[in-house]
Order: C-alpha cells, then sequence, then structure tokens
C-alpha cells in the first residue's frame, strides 16, 4: 500500500508540475501573440503614416516648388518655366524647326535682340506652358508702373467693380510730384472702383492706385500687405512691394518673370482684359461740392495709340508700360496668334522709348504664324 500510495503521489506531482509547464508555456505564446498583434498594428500605422507623410510631403511640394525645379505633378506644370537664357527663335511654319532669327545672327548676337539696351527680356507661349525666349528673367529689377497689374489683380479680387470709393485725401492728384503720372482725381471726389481701374491700367494713374489700395485695404501699407501675399500665393516670390504704383523704393522689386506670373493671373479676369483692351474710358466723377465732371483717360501703351507700329502676324490684345529713372523703360504685354493663341511678352528697362518699342516687336514677331 506503501509503494501504492507513493507511486500515486509520484504521479499527481508529475501531472502538476507539468501542467504548470504547459499553463506557463500557453502564458508565454499568448504573450508573444500579443507582441506579434502589436507589432503588426505598429507596422500598419507606420505604413500609412508613410503614406500619409509621402502625401504631404508630395502635396507641400505641389504648392511651393515651380515647374523650374520639379515637372511632373508638381506646381506649375501648366506655367512657363526657364532657368536660364533662353535665345529668341523664328520657328519655321514649313518645317516647324527652330533657328535664331536671321537678323540676330547676322549681327553676331545669338539672342535675337540687343542685350545692351534691355535688363530683362520674356516671350511665354500660355497654352502651351512654354517659354520661347527668357534674358535675366530671374534678375531683381525694379518694376515702376508695372506694379500696377498686382494692384488692379488684388483689387478685382477683394472688390466690387460696382463700388463706390471716395477718394482719400493722401489720394489727391495734388499731393503727387509733377513728373509722377496722375488722373486727376481730388480728394472727395466719388467714382466707382471700375473708372478707378480704367485709369490705373490705361493712363497709369498713381492718384488712382492709392486710392483703390485706400478704398479695398484701409492704407496703402495694409495694401501692400495684400500685394505681397498674393505674389506668395501665385509663387512670385523674387518680387517685394511697398506701393500700389511702383514709385521708386529700393524694397519695392520683382523680376520678370515674376511680372509674368502675376499678369498670367490677371489675364484670367475677363474684367482685366476688357480694361487692357480699351482704346480709352471716361470716367464721371462726383465732386466734394455735388457737382458731376467727365474725365478721359487713353492708353500710354504706344501700339494702342498708334505711336509705335503694331507688329506683323499677331493681334495686340493689350498691356502695362512702366517708366522711372532707374527702372528704365517697360512694357509686358499680352498678345494673341492667327489662331488666337495668347503670349504673354516683357521688356524690361529699355535705355529709350523707342528701344523698348523695337524689341518688343522683335520679340513678338518671333511668334510663329503657325502654330
Amino acid at each position: 500500500m506503501k509503494c501504492t500510495d507513493n507511486s500515486s503521489k509520484s504521479r499527481r506531482a508529475r501531472n502538476k508540475r507539468n501542467k504548470r509547464k504547459k499553463q506557463i508555456r500557453n502564458r508565454w505564446v499568448a504573450c508573444l501573440s500579443v507582441i506579434l498583434m502589436i507589432q503588426c498594428i505598429a507596422a500598419v500605422n507606420i505604413y500609412k503614416d508613410s503614406n500619409k507623410t509621402e502625401a504631404l510631403v508630395q502635396e507641400y511640394e505641389t504648392s511651393n516648388y515651380t515647374k523650374t525645379l520639379y515637372r511632373g505633378q508638381l506646381f506649375a506644370e501648366n506655367l512657363c518655366t526657364a532657368s536660364e537664357d533662353i535665345p529668341l527663335s523664328v520657328k519655321s511654319s514649313d518645317t516647324g524647326s527652330d533657328s535664331v532669327s536671321e537678323n540676330a545672327s547676322a549681327a553676331g548676337n545669338p539672342l535675337g535682340f540687343e542685350p545692351e539696351s534691355v535688363h530683362a527680356v520674356g516671350l511665354f507661349d500660355v497654352n502651351n506652358a512654354e517659354t520661347d525666349c527668357a534674358y535675366n528673367i530671374h534678375k531683381k529689377i525694379y518694376p515702376a508702373s508695372t506694379t500696377k497689374i498686382l494692384t488692379a489683380l488684388v483689387a478685382l479680387e477683394n472688390g466690387n467693380l460696382s463700388d463706390t470709393v471716395t477718394v482719400a485725401d493722401e489720394a489727391d492728384s495734388g499731393k503727387f510730384a509733377a513728373d509722377e503720372q496722375t488722373c486727376g482725381i481730388k480728394a472727395g471726389d466719388q467714382l466707382t472702383l471700375e473708372d478707378l481701374l480704367n485709369g490705373l491700367l490705361l493712363y497709369s494713374g498713381n492718384d488712382n492706385a492709392v486710392a483703390i489700395a485706400d478704398h479695398i485695404a484701409g492704407s496703402t501699407e495694409k495694401f501692400a500687405e495684400m500685394m505681397n501675399a498674393e505674389a506668395k500665393k501665385l509663387m512670385a516670390t523674387n518680387s517685394h512691394f511697398v506701393n500700389p504704383s511702383g514709385l521708386h523704393d529700393d524694397n519695392h522689386y520683382t523680376t520678370a518673370y515674376d511680372l509674368y506670373l502675376i499678369f498670367n493671373e490677371c489675364i484670367k479676369h475677363d474684367d482685366f482684359v476688357k480694361i487692357i483692351m480699351a482704346k480709352s474710358h471716361t470716367a464721371k466723377v462726383t465732386g466734394n461740392d455735388g457737382t458731376i465732371r467727365s474725365i478721359t483717360w487713353e492708353p500710354t501703351n504706344f501700339y494702342a495709340t498708334g505711336d509705335a507700329k503694331k507688329p506683323d502676324n499677331v493681334t495686340v490684345i493689350g498691356g502695362k508700360t512702366g517708366t522711372t529713372q532707374l527702372a528704365g523703360n517697360c512694357l509686358i504685354l499680352l498678345t494673341k496668334d492667327k489662331n488666337d493663341h495668347p503670349y504673354i511678352s516683357i521688356v524690361m528697362k529699355a535705355d529709350t522709348k523707342p528701344l523698348l518699342y523695337k524689341d518688343m516687336t522683335a520679340i513678338v514677331e518671333a511668334i510663329p504664324e503657325n502654330n
């Protein structure tokens, strides 16, 4: 009996030990399963976060880089870009091949225009997103009154053409120097924002620029902040504006390429294009004393006034001039070829007005007849 009892006790102890080992083993298996499950979940989340991070990076790149740096799905895939000078080429309508203009080659000038007479030049094919000519387009320049295309853009995006504007004291034409272009508005005058924009873009009135800024933002300083915000949104990041008129300030500058970006956005507004196409505009102005007078403004663009022969092969739609001593003679122009395809052309800091229009004509006439 003793042997049987001892054997039975031994089996029970052995079974108990085996059971405990099994329980410990099962617990380890359960723990390892939980750890493995946690690792799997973490891996999935890391993968998801990785995809999310990649998407965020792509979104940032799409919003913040131009096609000069990246192409494809990134920002500016529908914009013209150029990282270096591009000679002015004349494309043959028969062969489709490009060649530097004969006149330029004969003169030993690979660019196709006189670089000594200008600071920056650009020709941009809007529909095909191609830069057909580029010279110093990323170099800092003073914009003079070409600034006013951005002034108009900010006004169009933040105001209504039918707004009645009361001219503030600082916008009175008498406050400007004799050599500073004004439209002749006076403090207390009332006229529409549409009238002011016509005087701004056609006659380049500095008084109109200040009146618009005061109406939209309350002051020229706050309006300049809006201008810089708009420029940044358009990726015109090599520019800085301190006033709505373009009167000289060392801290008021841009590039030809930035002006292209801004003008390209401007021409998306039908009201902007309608204004720069106009031969003249007559505004009805109500004076501070209640009397009504009419003021007529005509373009400063010599193509519009007939003082410069219009280029062959294209239709000049309109544009914006600019002139100061340091900025030289400037012009940004919208033209269309015979197939109604739009082009933006820019000449900055030409020595004289005749040279400005000579170079602009040479550039625009390089647009192919059959595109």
